[in-house]
């Protein structure tokens, strides 16, 4: 009996390794091949892990990288919402790495601002020592995600190394009274923001609204939204389109027939990545 344990246990070791291994390589096709670090801390709490891909073929030039930023209400959700779509945007982008992270959620005790835009500065540092050079950053995310990623770019960004924003389904006026209907608004307007963070003369809400902190320097943006969205409003695009056009931002926004969770469904999933691809190319340059 005891012969038989170990024994099995010796092949159930194995299998795991077998399995392991697989796990450090994902096969996209057509040659696009990617190494993959899984759960990766990039910081000392238990939510500050990232995945991370990068290309697998061998390459002097210095590549950028997409960061993907989940949603969730700014106190739920997981970076595994996003693993499909990421693959995804790895065929359609196979030059760039990818970093899929999860962040520390907000709490009634403690705030998700600043901590969760410091887990994106934290992020960039983890990948500048990773990589050893100073990529540019295409920061990408849906929900409370995409409001991380344009808080984070519009005003956190001091050393300006995000080069474009893809905007899923944001809230960009947290002040917004069609966003007040939110059912977890009183969560937003009382625990989101510490007020410790808070600059003078400012509410914690429009503190914390990316649209607050858009100038003529803020990174181009693409924005998606649902046209029956019953969390995010429309008035949030035209919001942050109106404040895109008044400082001369390159963006560009788009709509699709489905609600706040439909975004990454097909048709509308493609559809996105070929205009994210087009606005890389066009307006994501070094």
């Amino acid at each position: 009996m005891k012969n038989y344990m170990i024994h099995l246990v010796k092949c159930l070791a194995f299998v795991l390794l077998i399995f392991s291994c697989k796990e450090k390589t994902v096969n996209l096709g057509k040659d696009i091949i990617y190494q993959k670090e899984e759960n990766v801390y990039y910081g000392n709490d238990s939510e500050q892990i990232l995945d991370f891909y990068q290309p697998h073929q061998e390459s002097s030039k210095k590549k950028d990288v997409f960061m993907i930023i989940h949603g969730g209400g700014w106190r739920g959700g997981d970076k595994s919402q996003l693993t499909f779509f990421t693959l995804s945007l790895m065929k359609k982008f196979p030059d760039y790495i990818f970093v899929n992270l999860n962040y520390r959620l907000a709490t009634a005790t403690s705030s998700g601002i600043p901590n969760q835009t410091d887990d994106i500065e934290n992020v960039i540092q983890y990948v500048d020592k990773k990589l050893k050079y100073h990529p540019k950053f295409i920061l990408l995310g849906n929900s409370a995600g995409a409001h991380l990623s344009m808080l984070y770019a519009y005003h956190f960004d001091a050393k300006k190394r995000v080069k474009a924003v893809v905007n899923i389904v944001g809230p960009s006026d947290l002040s917004d009274p069609g966003f007040e209907k939110y059912t977890d608004y009183s969560f937003v307007k009382n625990y989101l923001v510490n007020p410790k963070a808070v600059v003078s003369g400012m509410s914690p809400t429009s503190f914390a609204s990316p649209i607050s902190w858009v100038d003529s320097a803020s990174a181009p943006t693409l924005s998606y939204y649902g046209n029956t969205d019953q969390i995010i409003p429309l008035s949030q695009k035209r919001r942050l389109d109106s404040v895109f056009s008044q400082n001369k931002v390159q963006h560009e926004s788009y709509e699709f027939n489905g609600g706040h969770l439909d975004w990454d469904k097909a048709p509308y999933d493609q559809f996105l990545i070929d205009k994210i691809a087009v606005f890389v190319n066009e307006h994501g340059e070094k």
